[in-house]
């Protein structure tokens, strides 16, 4: 049976907590420090061929019009202020009060010579407004993308066995006693795919008592199930800060030190390492905080591994920690995993003297395939970063260089630097892993 909206209970993006848990935390800290900083997102399809159709296009459309009724909740409330107690009461005011403005913020272009409701075209989106009130378009615009994409081109699938697939996969990582998180909203198939491996995943939750089913990055499904929200800080808090001061050699150590400011040390201190590389992340993680007495790495509890190669990722942080004298911290490992992987890097991180966690993502909420002939449903890897902010281009340089993004010129001066070395990891292809 195809996918239709016959056998999708609940489609599009309905709450305001329908998104991942550091949209909020740095939507906190925006508000904190640069509630007047204009910026602008550019979306990226890293599968170029996967495009939508006019008939897609027009139920994305519709879709994102939609996103402006949506509004915080009295029960989202009480429940962010009782299980997110970093959130501050301004923000969350702010936050019950926010609103979409997609008319506005939001513009949707469908590349399509033909003019025809099954011909093929480019989606070019484009996003800009104060960060403050554009920041939570990001998680949704994607959500809605890929559920377009399997809504009316690719429609050879449906949803029977995908709860008892997800339970499996979490018996798999618990019984191999793992840690790990739920990362899958940006690219799931659906709302319904994705409600169905939160499903999966609490059965097995109940079912073995070892390792640790830690949560969900989507609140909304974190809220409804009982779950731990998870989620620190993405790529943009660090681009958006170096963007906005115009100074790359002193963002990162500025991102760090507004982060704690907002929060508080110890708090929400999971890391990410590879906005610019690692190596020029880690020279600021070992300074000195400008208030008490620790080093940012000995106040935070650990790091996140998002490109590159985990092992070498392990080897560098292992060495790190070793020359400061600092002890046993967590690595999230979270790029493109799965049972294998995760059970191969858990390995590797306990070998190193790590607390290991995994935030896994499109293998639950997007791993389908086709009823006529069983072959894999290959997902949309697409992607919405930030490209400039006061004016200024936005740039990431990953720990592999295929996940680089921004201006050129601007790429360049960054690079120079941080004195950044393009790498490339032999199993890094962006347009075939997720």
């Amino acid at each position: 049976m195809a996918a239709s909206s016959s056998n999708i209970a609940t489609e599009g993006v309905f709450s305001i907590l329908d998104t991942d848990m550091y949209k909020l935390t740095m939507q906190c800290a925006v508000q904190k420090y640069y509630p007047q900083t204009y910026v602008t997102y550019t979306y990226t399809n890293r599968t170029p061929s996967m495009k939508l159709n006019k008939k897609a296009f027009q139920w994305l459309q519709t879709q994102v019009n939609g996103l402006s009724s949506i509004a915080l909740t009295e029960e989202e409330y009480k429940y962010l202020k009782t299980n997110c107690p970093f959130l501050n009461a301004e923000y969350l005011d702010y936050l019950k009060g926010f609103r979409f403005r997609p008319e506005e913020h939001v513009s949707l272009t469908f590349d399509d010579e033909q003019n025809s409701q099954d011909s093929r075209g480019g989606l070019i989106c484009n996003v800009r407004g104060m960060w403050l009130e554009t920041i939570l378009y990001e998680i949704p615009l994607l959500a809605l993308t890929s559920e377009a994409y399997f809504r009316f081109i690719d429609t050879d699938w449906d949803y029977e066995g995908q709860e008892e697939s997800a339970h499996q996969k979490g018996r798999d990582l618990l019984d191999y006693k793992i840690a790990f998180s739920e990362f899958g909203t940006r690219r799931r198939r659906s709302y319904q795919a994705q409600d169905l491996v939160l499903q999966g995943l609490s059965r097995a939750a109940r079912d073995v008592h070892q390792g640790r089913f830690v949560g969900s990055s989507n609140v909304h499904f974190a809220m409804k199930y009982g779950v731990m929200p998870v989620g620190t800080v993405a790529h943009e808090w660090f681009m958006g800060t170096a963007a906005s001061m115009d100074n790359y050699m002193d963002s990162t150590e500025k991102a760090l030190q507004r982060w704690v400011r907002t929060f508080g040390d110890g708090v929400l201190g999971i890391a990410l390492t590879d906005t610019f590389g690692t190596p020029a992340f880690l020279e600021a993680f070992a300074r000195p905080m400008p208030f008490g007495d620790k080093t940012y790495a000995q106040s935070f509890a650990g790091v996140r591994q998002d490109s590159g190669d985990p092992e070498e990722f392990i080897n560098i942080m292992r060495s790190f920690y070793d020359k400061h004298g600092i002890g046993k911290k967590t690595i999230i490992f979270s790029d493109s995993l799965n049972v294998e992987k995760s059970k191969k890097y858990h390995d590797m991180a306990i070998e190193k003297g790590f607390y290991p966690s995994f935030g896994i993502g499109t293998f639950f909420t997007n791993d389908f395939h086709h009823k006529s002939n069983r072959e894999k449903s290959k997902p949309l890897n697409i992607v919405i970063k930030l490209s400039s902010a006061n004016g200024n281009y936005a740039v990431k340089l990953s720990d592999e260089s295929g996940k680089n993004t921004g201006d050129a010129a601007t790429v360049r001066r960054a690079k120079e630097a941080f004195d950044y070395k393009d790498k490339h990891w032999d199993e890094a292809d962006e347009a075939a892993r997720w």
